[in-house]
Parts: structure tokens; C-alpha cells; sequence
């Protein structure tokens, strides 16, 4: 079973933390101190300035009064002998006695042997300690977690500028008792149970271990039945292997079930907790934890027989192991309470020891050091010259591709040899002056951070490298080179100070720890080294290995991968849909609304919904019309589906998929102002949902898993329908067409739009079992209006007034942007403030921005300059970003301000007060003027909700169209709105949100739109008449004619304007292709312009302006001024009658050139045609039912540059926009719509239902061609229904909105 028992759980977990507790032997009174009883012997130090070690306890005024270096530089030190291991949990320290010199900051070290230190850390990070300002005051430390160790060891990093080193020290703790059992590798400890099997439902296991190796099981258990645990060393990582109750996994074949910690082979105590409850595990290795739930059926464990610990022995083979046993020491080692070390040592009946366990800890005297720097660290150590061969080896560890491992001069002239690591390669290089070197490859990915040998062998002229051990190996390779040793062997690099032939280093220096040095056979002491008896080096820790694993915590945001170098981390965010130094920020915009901002028109999008924050991508359909622009999510099953044979023992249920979660789509939806999903449910002899009072027959389950008895069209609760509500339905005694239980088929439709129940995530349906009874059902895409956050603004009217919000709670990473526009000099944007830590944003200046934050290391500022003010009452973007890489600032399309983060120190940002917009804790330096869209980490601030209690804020910000005016283009005018602003097109022969879509149609023979002039019309609801009419001068002084063309065929007539005292103005294109302007303002003012720079019939789009001012003309054609000329005084058009676009059907006095170009009108395709403020083509093509527009012919709507290619001829698409469900419709509506549930089926219906429409279509085409030939002047209004967004609303289908930008009018 899954679930445990509430009590057992809080048992357990009060057990687990009674058991942490008691794992420590920190009590409260571990204060005391530990030094001022210490010999002084037990002090030592790196040098001291008397020549002899003496004491340097606190308040020390004997001697010197305490210990100060004979030279005070970065590599002096002050160590402790304590005795014992004990527990550590403060220090204190003062200056020398009497004198000038005291430390301002030192750092800690701590040992078990006094070799192989390890830095005490805090955040990950090497902890620096605040020392002394003067020589006698004592500066307490208590440590933030305590240390146990032997030896402990003052490392000065800064001291007095006027004086030296010198300090007095004390450290503060308890004893600490421990039980150790130390295993050589070929050991283990067995604990036998009392019976034959354990099955525990919880269980706690807890230890620490050190260890040099990086494989080795530490314990192991299994049963016959497949449950297994295992904890196991992996490469440096602990592997937890836990199955319950699973015969098929094993742990040779499975994967773990979690892995924790890096580099655990480092000789340093490490901790392990396990807790488990039923399934659910909690693994701990030192301070990370990672939450799993365990594989298997059951909750219980159950293990056979015993649990070995350092091993997995052989069944009735003792001494030997079934896999790598651990080789180190364990300490403190509990299972389920009991104290396996201290049975063993007490050799108790339960516990079998195989092979040699100690219960001390064998350390070996292993000494590391580190390489610090990739330019001048290097390690010089002395070899025995001329001898007639060569053996070095060594072990080495780093994160880095490239670095020099060893250079040396050879004797005899034998040349330089260099060993180096080449893109994680190791590379053995012996170069001669004369003669081409010789060279060895071998190895790959050997900075992974892992131990690794080498070792270099010259015997008779034959040199060998070995690469881990593996001799047998293809690593091994040879060469026939005679070589002499060397007299100095650079280990790292080369000092400044030696020429190429003494030291060569073709790379950069090597970064990294190195040990176990040999040459010649002959250990190194790096001890000595450090001392100044041996060798020489330069930029080296010595006695310690102080690699770090920067990937171990993944900072890469959003999935990105982690690599690392010695010094930094990497984030690849390939795939990731994220992008920057730690993947933190979205490619995606997080609403279509702010791809409409961009310009985008209607498509498909990916939108990030909350940015920068947890939820990734989802991809929705952007629908980007003039006044609103919706957002679409589909789902899984998005046809009509026939339901049959479900009842209520045996009910249908659909669950729907929308592709990402259920918080993506809260998402959407909390952030519209407005949401909808239609529902259709189709039946015949299938109840919907009853009466209001009885049980539904049909319901749909909404967000919250919640049962929804409402259908579309009435408000929750309502346990109706939409024709219920109108006192519509077919039957009135019933609230829904379906409840009348007809024979024939009928429908109940509508719109759920309750924002708080939707998405329908379910459908379930339970009356289709009865004779001659089925239905069909179809839910629509969720679709939602409104960005309730771009526009969200607030106006700050006073410098005291501010928004307040919680505290900003982001360790890691921390990101802000908004919009602002203001006419002040400067004033604070946002602040947050913690006790050291801040955050804040202002405008400094009229035209900077200044980001200025600290997390602990000192406050870090940017500035952004602009080269324009501002303080211009303009919308401004800022956004600000901080992570564990780099610190930020961005400002509009500036060049954005950069600071690479320091890596170490503090890196979480610690905050405490509110944070506070618009103004200071202090209420000075506020911000006057507008803030909208305030977003941190993808957390969007409700500005205009706390505005509305805060005096001195208002919500909302007006004039939006002084900064995005812009926007529209074409004629297009700007008009705001409460929140934004839309691009009126009326007077625009573009269309869109932006007025830069094209309106145009495909004309053939006979086609002609002629507008007639008359009194104003309205072409947009819900505007006042004065702004969406269009106004006609009766005698206008002047044209203004723009319009594009495409065409094949000359002569042709594309535009004609005539008047009631035969004055007409006509476009046309002669015979021969040349474009011709004809005027006729009286009967002594006729002119002819003819532009002949090419055949203008050749299929290409060709844009005409024509400018007619008073007596000035002029005429551009393809963006190139063509002509010019200037008529008589006072010419001008009087009594315009109508215009006409393609052929004139009244063609009565027409002008014999005007005539001959008149025989078919026009054949090809208009595009956005203006004549003045009438827009003739697109009045024909959307608003014909209202405007003085007449269509006569065929006019096919389509787009001009998508029929380059194509023959426009051949162009009639037809487009039908008729609903296939009527509402008393009486015919099957399954017919061609139902989508069965079989694959094979459906795509049977499939190809068939096309190989019909392609059959009809062609019948359509050749009766049409056939109507045409014998009714050449047949002519039909067209009719546009009166709502068009309404239409649109009920027949979009996502997946075909290409096809369905062509529209027929067969007029």
C-alpha cells in the first residue's frame, strides 16, 4: 500500500530526529576552552620570529606576547595539537601583546593527522573571519557549525598596514567520543538477525565515512524476494541502490535510486543519513537531501539473513566479495538504533567480522597540494642527473581540459620532455633540436575531477607511459627514444625567470591537486618543499586539495547542464527553451499580447507564463486581431467523437490532454481578463443533464477535479442550458434540446466562460445505452483575452508615496523589469532591504539608471547611460538581473551593463523588509511619474490593486499612445484604452492590430467594384460616427491614390474616377504594358502621362502613388518619383459620382482609350487601395453590406505576393463559412464529421471524405466555368454576416487558419 498510517509517520520522524540529535556530541556547554592548558609543544607554526615555536594563547604577555612570523606574508600559519579529536564550535583572537601587530582576517584549517587540511567553508565557500582592529581587544567567533578535528590551524589573510603578523588565540568546544571500524578493503562487518528475516516498514541508517578510494560498497542487504538496499561508492559519489518487493531489479542491472555528493575520496569525514517511511526516502549526504519515492509493491523491506557493512561477500566463499569493497574508515555507524561498531568491539554474537577490522583509523601520511594559479604556480623539484633512463609518476586531479603536468630538460642533449593534458587528453611530448618529436596520446575526459596516476618509464631506449595503472591496457604505448634524466623536474608550469630550454610550457599552467610524487624511484617530501629544504614553488597550497565541485549544486536553471573549469561553471541551455549564464531567462514572451507588442501577427507561440520562474513553455495559437487578441490552447481531442453504449454502470469518459500542466493553464488563465471554452453536445435519444433538480446524465470536470453539472451559456450552478435560460429549447418543458429525448438529432451549445472552473479537463457521458440512442460531443480550444499584466500600471503623484509588496525571497538568482515613464530628474524605482544585504533601482539622472546590490561581499553598482533623455513622459523597459555568473542592466535596446560575479564569498541574497515601489523605507527620493508590468523572477506585481489603498498612487497610467503612436501604420490611428491601446484602420487600406496587413483581392474578367460617393457611413461598432466615418469633399482640390497591382494581362483598366461633369481620372496599362495616367478636370485640361520604364504586365507587384495638390502633380511608381507636373489654376473635381476598380459596367462616354483598356477590366490582383480616406477595395471586402460599395463578377480575396508564382487565373478557392450543425438540423450530423475512435477507421473517413470534396470541387469548377460561359453578365450581392468576430468565434479551427486566408465572393 502507499499510504502510511498518520501516526506511524510522525513517530518515525520524531524518532529520525531524536536520532540526528543524538548523533552529535555537541551539547550546550561545549564552550569550553581548549588551548589555555595546552603545552608549548603543541604549537607550531610556518615560522615564528624568535627562530623556536612558544605558546600563543589568548591574554599571553610572556615572551613576545604571542606569535608573529619571521616574514609576514600569505603563506605563515599558526597550527594546534588539541590532543584528541574533539568538537570545535568557536574561536577568539588577539594581537601580539605590547605591540603594532594584529591580523584583520584570517581563515580556518582543520586535520585529524596534521596532513591533508581541510578549509573550514560556509556556503561552500572558503570562510573568512573578521580579526582584530587593535592589538589587545578579543574578537570572539562561534562558528555557524561546529568541527571536529585534532588539529586546528590560523591561516592570516590581512593584518595591520603598519605593522606585522601577531596573534594570541584560543579555541572553544567539548571532548568528542566516537566509535571507528577501519577496513583495509578485504574486510567487512556482518550483522546476523535474530530470525531468519527482517521486514521493517521504517528504517534509519546513519554514518560517517573518509576514505581515498572512489569505488567501494559500504553496506549491503537483500531477500530472496527482490528487496535489496545498498550504499555504495561510485566515482567519487554515493549511490543508493533501494528496492521493495521486485524480483526483476537488481542491482547489477538497475540503475540507483538516487546519487549524492563529489569528490568523497578526499580522506575527510563525510555524513549519511537514510530515513525511510514506506516508500518514502529521504537520503542526506553531508548538507544535500534528495526526496525519492522507492521501486516496488510493497512498503515493508524485507532482508534475509544479514547486512554487511564494507562489502557484499560471497555466500560459503569467505574472503571474497561479489563487488569493490570499501577501503576506509566508518564512524558512528547506526541501523534501526543499534550501534554496529560498538557490538563489534564488544564482540557481541550479532556481529561476524571478515577479514582484518581495526577500530582505529589508519590515516595514511599522504600529502596533497593544489595548484592555484593558471599563469605562476609551478613546482620545482630536483632529479638525479644523467642517469641512463628516466622513471617519474604521480597522481593529479582537475577540472580543467588544458594545463602542463611536467616539463624537464633531459641530460646528454637528449632534448625536453613535457607531459601536459590537451583538451582532456594526456599528451607525452619528447622534443629534440634535430629530429621531430616524439609523441604518445592517451586517455580522454580526464578532468572529471578523479584521481588519476601516471607514470613516465625510459629503459632501454624504450619510454612507456601508464595511465592508471592499466599497463595491459591500449593507453600504453612506446617509442624508440634513448633519453638521460634531467637535473629539475617543473610539476604545474615554469617560472618567469627560466629559459624555454630549462622549463617549456606550450599551454597554460595547470590548476589542479597533484600527490604522490616519485622520481626516480624516490618518494618526494612536499613538506620539506613547503619549509624551503627542498626544491622550489610558487602560488601552491601545500598539505591540502582544495578542488571544489562547482556542478555538485546544479545552478543552471530550467534543465540546463552543468560543466565546470577549476575556477567557474558553465550552463549549456541547449534545448531548454532558456537562455543566459545560468539558463535563467525565457525565450519565450510570457502573452500573446506582448507578441502583438513586438509585432508578431497570428500564429503559433511558445509563451512562458510566469518568465524567468518554474513553469516552462506551453505552446498556444495567437490570434491577433484588431481589438482583441486571443489566446488558444488545444487539447488532445479536438473533433466531433461519436459516443454509443455508455451508461451509468458503464459510463464514457474522456480525459482531456493540453499539453502542459494544470498550473501552465491556471497560469493563462489567472492572467486574462477574460476566458472561454465551448462545448457542443450532438444527440438523438441522449439525455444531457436532466431536470435542474435531478442527476445530471452528462457533466465535465473543471480544474479543481470538481463535477460540473452546467452546460455552455449559463452561470455555474445553473443545472441548465443556454436555450433553458431564453426559454428557447425545443421541448419547453425541459431546460435543454437534449433533455426532450427526440428521435431526431438536435444540439445544446454554448460558452463555459467561469474562469475558476476552467479548463475542462473531462467529459463524462452515461446515456447512449438505449435503442437507437447516441450522441456526439465536442469541447473547443480554452480561449482567453486580456493581459491583465502588461498594462497593470501605477502613477506615483508625490516623492513620500510608494507601494508596498512582500519581502523579494530569491537566494540565487533575482530578476526585475518593468516599464516606467516620468518627467522628474530622478527618484527610486524599488528597494529591499535585509541587516547587510540590499537591492535597489532609481534613475539617477535624467538619462541614467543605476542597479546597485549586495549579497554580503560589498555593494556592487551599474550604471546604464542613454545617450537621449529619459524624463520625456516616454515608456522605458529596465530589467535587472543578479546570479551566481554575472549582475546586470538593461535599459530599452541599450547596450546592456555587465559585472562577472565573483564566485567566491556570499552568493544568497538575504532580505528582510518589505519591498517597497515607487519610493524608500525612508519616504525620501521617490519616484514621480508611472511604473506597469513590474516582474520579479516571473512573479507579476498587482500594481493598480495595491494602488487603490496607498495614498499618493493612483492605478493605471494614461497616454499610452504618446510613446506607441508609432505602431500604427499606414493611416493607422492610435486610440488608448484603460489598459493599452488599439490601431484604429478605418481610414487605412491596411488592416491588423498594426494596420499593416494588406487588403487585396484577385479580379478576373468582368470583375468591378464600384463605390459610390455619397453621404458618411459607419464601418466599426462602438465608435462614435465622427471617428469611423468616411467623409467625401464634394468638389475635393485634390487626390491622394496609392494601391498596389499585380497582373499578365494588358490592356487593362485598374482604376477609374468619374464625375456628373464628365471629369474622370483613369489608371490603366496599354497594349504594350506602359502604365497611363489619364486626366480630364475640364473639357480644355486633359491630360495623358505615360510611364514606360517597363512592361508592367509581367507578373510582378507594382506599387502607384499618385499626388494630385492644387495644381501640383506627382507620380511614384515602385518607390521612384516618376513624374512631375503642374496643371492650370484652380483645376479640381466637381460633383464626384463613384469610382471604380477593374471593369465599368456603365461604360456609356467613355474615352476611347479608357474603352479599349475597359473590354475585360482588370485580370490579376489589387492590394490595398486608397483614394483619399476611402478605402474602396476593402469596404467591397468587408463592410459591403453597409457601405455605397457594389460587386459585380467574381472577386476572390487573397494575397498579392502569394500569387507570384501561381497562374491568378487559376485562383477560385472557394470558401464556405455555414455551420454543419443546425440547430433542429435533422440529418445525422456524423456524417463527415465524427471522429471514431479506431485509427484505421478514421483514416478510412479520412481519405475518403477528400477524395469526395476533391470530386465535388471539380464538378463545382466545371459548372461554374460552364454558368459562366452561358450568364456572362449574371450578377448577386454579396452578403457578410453582421458579426463577423462571432463567426470567426464559432468556426476557427487552429490547425487549418492558413487555408483560411483566401476568400470567394461570387457576386
Amino acid at each position: 500500500m502507499d499510504s502510511i498510517p498518520w501516526l506511524t509517520s510522525v513517530l518515525t520522524l520524531l524518532f529520525s530526529s531524536l536520532w540526528r540529535l543524538g548523533l552529535t556530541a555537541t551539547n550546550y556547554n561545549c564552550e569550553d576552552p581548549l588551548t589555555s592548558l595546552l603545552s608549548p609543544m603543541a604549537f607550531s607554526s610556518s615560522s615564528d620570529l624568535t627562530g623556536t615555536y612558544g605558546p600563543a594563547q589568548l591574554n599571553q604577555r610572556m615572551g613576545i606576547g604571542g606569535w608573529s612570523p619571521a616574514n609576514s606574508n600569505s603563506q605563515q600559519w599558526l597550527q594546534m595539537d588539541l590532543g584528541n579529536r574533539v568538537e570545535i564550535t568557536a574561536v577568539a583572537t588577539q594581537g601580539r601583546h605590547g605591540s603594532s601587530d594584529w591580523v584583520t582576517s584570517y581563515s580556518l584549517m582543520f586535520s585529524d593527522t596534521g596532513r591533508n587540511w581541510k578549509q573550514y567553508k560556509q556556503e561552500d565557500n572558503i570562510w573568512t573571519f573578521a580579526g582584530n582592529m587593535n592589538a589587545d581587544s578579543v574578537v570572539h567567533h562561534r562558528l555557524p557549525h561546529s568541527v571536529k578535528a585534532r588539529f586546528i590551524r590560523f591561516v592570516p589573510l590581512q593584518w595591520n598596514p603598519s605593522g606585522k603578523i601577531g596573534m594570541r588565540v584560543e579555541v572553544y568546544g567539548c571532548s568528542y567520543k566516537s566509535d571507528i571500524a577501519d577496513f583495509d578493503g578485504r574486510s567487512s562487518l556482518l550483522y546476523r538477525f535474530n530470525q531468519k528475516l527482517m521486514s521493517t516498514l521504517k528504517d534509519v541508517i546513519s554514518l560517517k565515512f573518509k576514505s581515498m578510494q572512489a569505488d567501494g560498497v559500504l553496506f549491503h542487504g537483500e531477500g530472496q524476494r527482490g528487496d535489496h538496499i545498498t550504499l555504495e561508492l561510485q566515482m567519487g559519489k554515493l549511490a543508493l541502490y533501494l528496492n521493495l518487493d521486485d524480483s526483476k531489479a537488481r542491482i547489477s542491472s538497475s540503475p540507483p535510486s538516487a546519487t549524492l555528493g563529489s569528490l568523497l575520496d578526499d580522506q575527510h569525514w563525510h555524513s549519511v543519513l537514510i530515513e525511510r517511511v514506506g516508500k518514502q526516502v529521504n537520503f542526506t549526504v553531508d548538507k544535500q537531501t534528495q526526496h525519492f519515492r522507492a521501486k516496488g509493491d510493497a512498503d515493508a523491506l524485507d532482508i534475509d539473513y544479514e547486512l554487511s557493512f564494507g562489502g557484499i561477500p560471497v555466500p560459503g566463499k569467505p574472503g571474497t566479495f561479489l563487488k569493490k569493497n570499501f577501503h576506509g574508515c566508518i564512524e558512528n555507524l547506526y541501523y534501526n538504533g543499534v550501534n554496529i561498531i560498538d557490538l563489534a568491539k564488544r564482540r557481541k554474537h550479532q556481529i561476524y567480522a571478515v577479514g582484518n577490522v581495526t577500530f582505529s583509523c589508519s590515516e595514511p601520511q599522504i600529502v596533497p597540494i593544489t595548484f592555484v594559479n593558471s599563469r605562476h604556480s609551478y613546482l620545482l623539484l630536483p632529479g638525479i642527473p644523467q642517469l641512463d633512463g628516466l622513471s617519474v609518476s604521480f597522481q593529479f586531479r582537475t577540472w580543467n581540459k588544458d594545463g602542463l603536468l611536467l616539463s624537464t630538460e633531459l641530460s646528454e642533449g637528449s632534448g625536453i620532455l613535457l607531459l601536459s593534458l590537451e583538451s582532456g587528453t594526456l599528451r607525452l611530448v619528447i622534443q629534440k633540436m634535430a629530429e621531430n618529436a616524439a609523441e604518445i596520446f592517451t586517455g580522454s575526459n580526464l578532468n572529471d575531477g578523479l584521481w588519476h596516476s601516471v607514470s613516465i618509464n625510459a629503459r632501454r631506449n624504450r619510454i612507456t607511459l601508464i595511465l592508471d595503472n592499466d599497463a595491459a591496457s591500449p593507453v600504453q604505448d612506446t617509442t624508440l627514444v634513448k633519453i638521460y634524466s634531467g637535473n629539475n623536474y617543473y610539476f604545474g608550469g615554469c617560472p618567469d625567470n627560466v629559459t624555454d630550454s630549462q622549463c617549456l610550457n606550450p599551454t597554460k599552467a595547470f590548476q589542479g591537486c597533484m600527490r604522490l610524487i616519485f622520481i626516480d624511484n624516490q618518494p618526494k617530501d612536499l613538506i620539506s618543499v613547503q619549509q624551503g629544504s627542498l626544491g622550489n614553488f610558487s602560488d601552491l597550497h601545500i598539505d591540502l586539495c582544495s578542488i571544489k565541485d562547482r556542478c555538485l549544486i546544479n545552478y543552471c536553471e530550467h534543465g540546463g547542464s552543468c560543466s565546470q573549469s577549476w575556477t567557474t561553471f558553465y550552463c549549456n541551455c541547449s534545448d531548454t527553451g532558456y537562455m543566459g549564464a545560468t539558463c535563467h531567462n525565457s525565450l519565450y514572451k510570457q502573452s500573446c499580447e506582448m507578441y502583438r507588442h513586438q509585432g508578431s501577427t497570428a500564429g503559433f507561440f511558445y509563451i512562458d507564463v510566469d518568465g524567468s520562474g518554474p513553469l516552462g513553455p506551453l505552446q498556444v495559437y495567437c490570434n491577433i486581431t484588431e481589438d482583441k487578441i486571443w489566446t488558444s490552447v488545444q487539447h488532445s481531442n479536438m473533433e466531433l467523437t461519436r459516443v454509443q453504449s455508455a451508461g451509468p454502470k458503464k459510463p464514457y469518459i474522456m480525459v482531456l490532454d493540453y499539453g502542459g500542466s494544470m498550473e501552465h493553464l491556471e497560469a493563462v488563465i489567472d492572467g486574462s481578463e477574460y476566458c472561454e471554452q465551448e462545448v457542443a453536445y450532438h444527440c438523438r435519444r441522449s439525455r444531457l443533464l436532466n431536470t435542474p433538480d435531478g442527476a445530471p446524465f452528462t457533466w465535465w470536470i473543471g480544474r479543481s477535479n470538481e463535477k460540473h453539472p452546467y452546460w455552455g451559456g449559463v452561470p455555474p450552478g445553473v443545472q441548465q442550458c443556454e436555450c433553458g435560460l431564453d426559454e428557447s429549447c425545443l421541448d419547453v418543458r425541459h431546460f435543454c434540446n437534449c433533455d426532450a429525448d427526440k428521435d431526431e438529432w438536435t444540439n445544446d451549445t454554448g460558452f463555459l466562460s467561469f474562469k475558476d472552473h476552467l479548463p475542462v479537463t473531462q467529459i463524462v457521458i452515461t446515456d447512449t445505452n438505449r435503442s437507437k440512442s447516441e450522441a456526439a460531443w465536442r469541447i473547443g480550444p480554452l480561449r482567453c483575452h486580456g493581459d491583465r499584466h502588461f498594462w497593470n500600471a501605477a502613477s506615483f503623484y508625490t516623492e513620500a508615496s510608494y507601494l508596498h509588496f512582500p519581502t523579494f525571497h530569491e537566494e540565487f538568482s533575482a530578476d526585475i523589469s518593468f516599464f516606467f515613464k516620468t518627467t522628474a530628474l530622478s527618484g527610486v524605482f524599488l528597494e529591499n532591504l535585509g541587516i547587510n544585504d540590499f537591492i535597489r533601482l532609481e534613475i539617477s539622472s535624467p538619462s541614467e539608471i543605476t542597479f546597485a546590490i549586495d549579497v554580503g561581499n560589498g555593494p556592487v553598482e551599474l550604471v546604464v547611460q542613454s545617450p537621449s533623455l529619459l524624463n520625456d513622459n516616454q515608456w522605458h523597459y529596465v530589467r535587472a538581473e543578479r546570479n551566481l555568473k554575472e549582475t546586470s542592466l538593461q535599459v530599452d535596446s541599450l547596450p546592456r551593463s555587465i559585472r562577472q560575479t565573483s564566485e567566491e564569498g556570499h552568493f544568497r541574497l538575504h532580505l528582510n523588509s518589505q519591498l517597497f515601489v515607487g519610493g524608500t523605507l525612508t519616504r525620501q527620493k521617490g519616484f514621480l511619474g508611472c511604473i506597469r508590468s513590474l516582474n520579479l523572477n516571473g512573479k507579476k506585481l498587482d500594481l493598480e490593486e495595491r494602488a487603490k489603498v496607498m495614498s499618493g498612487v493612483r492605478p493605471g497610467c494614461p497616454g499610452h499612445c504618446s510613446s506607441y503612436s508609432s505602431t500604427c501604420h499606414n493611416g493607422g490611428k492610435c486610440v488608448e484604452k484603460h489598459s493599452g491601446y488599439f490601431c484604429d484602420c478605418t481610414n487605412s487600406p491596411y488592416e491588423g492590430p498594426f494596420c499593416k496587413k494588406e487588403v487585396s483581392a484577385v479580379f478576373k474578367a468582368g470583375t468591378s467594384i464600384t463605390y459610390m460617393f455619397q453621404e458618411p457611413y459607419p464601418v466599426t461598432k462602438n465608435i462614435s460616427l465622427s471617428s469611423s466615418a468616411i467623409y467625401v469633399d464634394e468638389a475635393p482640390s485634390k487626390e491622394n491614390i496609392a494601391f498596389s497591382f499585380m497582373t499578365a494581362h494588358a490592356p487593362s483598366l485598374l482604376l477609374y474616377i468619374n464625375s456628373s461633369s464628365q471629369d474622370f481620372l483613369a489608371v490603366l496599362l496599354c497594349k504594350n504594358g506602359n502604365l497611363q495616367v489619364r486626366y480630364q478636370l475640364n473639357k480644355e485640361e486633359r491630360r495623358v502621362f505615360t510611364i514606360d520604364v517597363e512592361n508592367f504586365a509581367n507578373k510582378m507587384i507594382h506599387h502607384l502613388k499618385i499626388n494630385r495638390e492644387g495644381r501640383e502633380l506627382t507620380i511614384q511608381v515602385d518607390q521612384q518619383l516618376r513624374l512631375s507636373y503642374n496643371f492650370s489654376p484652380d483645376v479640381e473635381f466637381r460633383s464626384l459620382k463613384s469610382l471604380t476598380l477593374g471593369r465599368i459596367i456603365d461604360n456609356h462616354g467613355l474615352d476611347s482609350e479608357v474603352a479599349k483598356a475597359n473590354t475585360m477590366g482588370f485580370i490579376g490582383c489589387l492590394s490595398s487601395v486608397q483614394y483619399n480616406h476611402i478605402t474602396p477595395l476593402k469596404a467591397a471586402l468587408r463592410h459591403a453590406t453597409i457601405a455605397p460599395v457594389t460587386v459585380q463578377g467574381t472577386l476572390t480575396e487573397s494575397t498579392c505576393g502569394s500569387l507570384m508564382d501561381l497562374d491568378i487565373n487559376a485562383v477560385t478557392t472557394e470558401h464556405s463559412s455555414s455551420d454543419s450543425f443546425g440547430k433542429t438540423d435533422e440529418q445525422d450530423p456524423l456524417t463527415n464529421a465524427v471522429r471514431s475512435d479506431s485509427a484505421i477507421i478514421g483514416g478510412v473517413i479520412a481519405v475518403v471524405i477528400f477524395v469526395i470534396f476533391c470530386i465535388i470541387g471539380i464538378m463545382t469548377r466545371f459548372l461554374y466555368q460552364y454558368k459562366q460561359s452561358h450568364h456572362p453578365n449574371q450578377m448577386k450581392e454579396k452578403e457578410y454576416p453582421d458579426n463577423l468576430d462571432n463567426s470567426f468565434r464559432n468556426d476557427i479551427d487552429l490547425q487549418h487558419t492558413v487555408s483560411e486566408c483566401k476568400r470567394e465572393y461570387f457576386i
